[in-house]
């Protein structure tokens, strides 16, 4: 996101930093910069504010999110405080490149359609395999190992894979 911009100290660079390097729990291969769903952290009045957007409203790992920047946050010397902010909602649109190519290298593929695309909102999309590239794939399963994902195989290579959907 404007992070970047919104860093007015170095503090607020550590802070960052600090909080940016905190991996997934269900998807360790990328932080929780990577995935967009850390706003931003500030120093407010001494103390380090992560602002933090769940992917979903019934996400089961927000919590686990959370505590994990506390902690990032206090290992790193700043005394924390999450803010939990849903709007606007998460959009797989504010997964980095750099997440995206983490989520394929690591067996995933990635959204590929804008959040807003009527195609994605019903599932109508080519998903290309993220081991070797090929279109020809086929959904098993509208649901993969978490919510956010579907389950894939790929018929050039019979590779199972999960599928982050587009929201």
């Amino acid at each position: 996101m404007a992070q970047a911009a919104g860093i007015r100290s170095l503090d607020d660079a550590r802070a960052w930093a600090a909080a940016a390097a905190v991996p997934d729990p269900e998807v360790p291969c990328v932080t929780v910069a990577d995935l967009g769903i850390l706003r931003s952290v500030e120093i407010e009045d001494g103390v380090a504010v992560a602002k933090v957007s769940p992917t979903y409203s019934g996400c089961p790992a927000v919590v686990a999110i959370e505590l994990a920047i506390e902690a990032a946050l206090r290992e790193a010397g700043f005394e924390p405080r999450i803010e939990r902010v849903m709007s606007p909602a998460w959009t797989t649109d504010w997964i980095t490149a750099e997440g995206r190519e983490k989520l394929r290298a690591y067996g995933i593929a990635p959204p590929v359609n804008a959040s807003k695309s009527k195609m994605a909102l019903f599932g109508e999309t080519v998903v290309n395999c993220p081991r070797c590239g090929s279109p020809d794939t086929h959904k098993v399963s509208e649901f993969g190992s978490t919510p956010c994902k579907a389950h894939y195989i790929c018929k050039a290579c019979a590779e199972p894979f999960d599928y982050f959907k587009c929201i």
